[in-house]
């Protein structure tokens, strides 16, 4: 998975799982650069090395154009894009307006889709290659989050179509992810307490770390998966136990001696 010489944009890169995606691509050799509407708190770095930073509103399409025009310019060329940005607050459907809930699938579905046409020509040029973050909420109900759920379903049928679209020169995949720990988990699931019960869950037991995200990223962008395009990879820890197998009397294995 040495990707030495290649340029990647990682958007919404400078926290989060965005950070982590970007170190990953970071170890592997590649020059990174990260987007976002606001600076770092720190500079994204790892083993000695450090991702360039270019602000960016990735609601402003002629912005986003003017964007990955200069990326292409100044590295000479462009081989991934890793479409992170996203997220959405804690809103059931009927406390916000439909104004208010189309601006969360403005930035987790339109976004990505301008920033994959910006970017297309110069990934062609490279046969490079596009990695969406879904997630879990886009294959199961997503209450509080249902227009997130709706823009991360509607993004990995976005990536299938794209894959067939801009094959042979382009390759797309997603990433389908459970819960990753970052610095504002606890916004979701609470204090130290609630993080591990929510871990709990988990058939591995805990979340995902922002670099494991990384890596998988990396993996899909890497000539060893140069004959995968159209795919989801599901990073989620084994997924969620089935509630029913806690509510049932019987087949249980506390109940095993």
């Amino acid at each position: 998975m040495e990707l030495t010489g290649k340029a990647v944009v990682v958007t919404g890169g400078t926290r989060g799982v965005g950070a982590g995606i970007a170190r990953a691509f970071l170890a592997a050799g590649a020059d990174v650069v990260v987007c976002a509407r606001r600076p770092p708190d720190e500079p994204v770095e790892r083993g000695g090395r450090q991702a360039e930073f270019r602000p960016l509103d990735l609601r402003e399409g002629a912005a986003i154009r003017d964007f990955f025009a200069g990326v292409a310019a100044d590295h000479g060329r462009l081989d991934v894009l890793v479409n992170n940005a996203g997220g959405t607050p804690y809103r059931l459907l009927d406390e916000g307006e439909a104004e208010r809930h189309a601006r969360v699938v403005e930035l987790n579905l339109v976004a990505p889709l301008t920033a994959s046409l910006a970017a297309r020509p110069f990934l062609r040029a490279a046969r490079g290659s596009v990695v969406m973050i879904g997630s879990v909420s886009g294959g199961r109900p997503s209450p509080g989050t249902a227009a997130y759920g709706a823009a991360k379903a509607g993004l990995e049928g976005l990536a299938r179509s794209m894959a067939v679209e801009w094959a042979p020169e382009v390759r797309v995949n997603t990433l389908v992810l459970g819960m990753v720990r970052t610095e504002l988990s606890a916004l979701h699931y609470g204090d130290a307490e609630g993080l591990a019960r929510v871990g709990a869950t988990v058939p591995l037991g805990r979340l995902a770390e922002p670099e494991e995200v990384g890596a998988a990223a990396v993996f899909l962008a890497s000539p060893g998966a140069a004959y995968i395009s159209g795919a989801c990879l599901l990073v989620h820890g084994g997924g969620e136990r089935p509630a029913f197998l806690g509510a049932a009397t019987v087949n249980r294995s506390d109940q095993r001696a």
